[in-house]
């Protein structure tokens, strides 16, 4: 076991604490997050604790990608590195991030993005990156869309002393088809747009955004993962 999952195993327990104190948690498809082996979490982003909660709340050790600025401070790069986050450069091609997310695909664990690459402002989803899709193609690991509602309402809810509602939704884990091993730029946009749909129907309706209309959703380079699931500390 490595320093950074022994210091989740202590600090999650604590966090799920902080956070049922502080939210109203509805939580729901657990099961669908794989018992072993690699997969990639894809969030929605669109509140500044949303990777922690994913990675408190999820059920098996997730590694958590982290914007390069989010390390200037010294103690927050410290509670960073110990939690096992590393940290992408956005808007360019980070070698290095990539080569540290195909590290932890290869051995077994789970790693946490956000498709679109950033936090949305308004709360709703917009035109992702095709990241999550390369990824999937090339370590061919399950990707288990996750949706998160209402946590955003917290400072709101904090000064009314009441605790925001919370909505976590882990979605059926899906694969990309055989053929799409190597994809070309367009299928890997097909991949991202089905994937993102696939995101879109587990949120409520004015989170989903850009992927507001689910009658465009289609799955034809998308397939079901099929194998054991059910939750694992």
């Amino acid at each position: 076991m490595g320093r950074s999952e022994l210091f989740r195993r202590i600090a999650n327990p604590m966090l799920r604490l902080l956070f049922h104190l502080l939210y109203r948690i509805d939580m729901t498809g657990v099961e669908n997050v794989p018992r072993r082996g690699a997969f990639i979490a894809m969030m929605n982003h669109i509140y500044f604790i949303d990777p922690v909660l994913v990675g408190a709340l999820t059920p098996r050790y997730i590694v958590i990608m982290s914007k390069i600025e989010n390390y200037g401070n010294p103690l927050l790069n410290l509670a960073m590195n110990l939690y096992g986050t590393f940290p992408v450069h956005r808007g360019e091609l980070d070698m290095t991030a990539i080569r540290a997310s195909l590290k932890v695909l290869q051995r077994g664990d789970g790693l946490l993005m956000a498709p679109e690459g950033t936090r949305s402002c308004d709360h709703q989803l917009h035109e992702a990156r095709d990241g999550v899709a390369w990824l999937a193609s090339r370590s061919h690991v399950p990707i288990v869309p996750i949706a998160l509602a209402g946590q955003e309402q917290l400072g709101h809810c904090l000064r009314r002393l009441q605790r925001a509602p919370l909505r976590v939704a882990f979605g059926q884990p899906f694969c990309v088809r055989g053929e799409a091993e190597k994809p070309n730029r367009q299928q890997l946009q097909r991949m991202t747009k089905e994937a993102m749909y696939r995101l879109a129907a587990l949120l409520p309706v004015e989170y989903r955004g850009e992927y507001s209309n689910l009658q465009n959703a289609t799955s034809e380079v998308l397939v079901p993962f099929e194998t054991e699931k059910g939750s694992a500390q």
